[in-house]
């Protein structure tokens, strides 16, 4: 957790939010004491619709090789 006066939280309050949506907390001090916290906003999540996410899992063909050979066939052909 970074600790910044509120000066320079004032001077640099786009770079402090780019932090805090990266996941970074951070306490604004004035005179040496904490008065505040940036943290940020706990987002709503969207429930999943099981019967969708099932018809479209059921609509895929199933794969050829594993994951791990289609990973390997990329990584070794690649290589050069």
């Amino acid at each position: 957790m970074e600790v910044i006066n509120l000066a320079d939280a004032k001077a640099h309050l786009s770079r402090l939010i780019e932090q805090v949506e990266a996941g970074d907390s951070i306490d604004i001090t004035r005179r040496g004491k904490p008065v505040a916290r940036l943290t940020a906003v706990n987002k709503p999540r969207k429930p999943i619709d099981a019967s969708m996410l099932r018809a479209v899992t059921d609509a895929t063909p199933p794969q050829r090789e594993t994951a791990a050979d289609l990973v390997r066939s990329m990584r070794d052909g690649d290589r050069y």
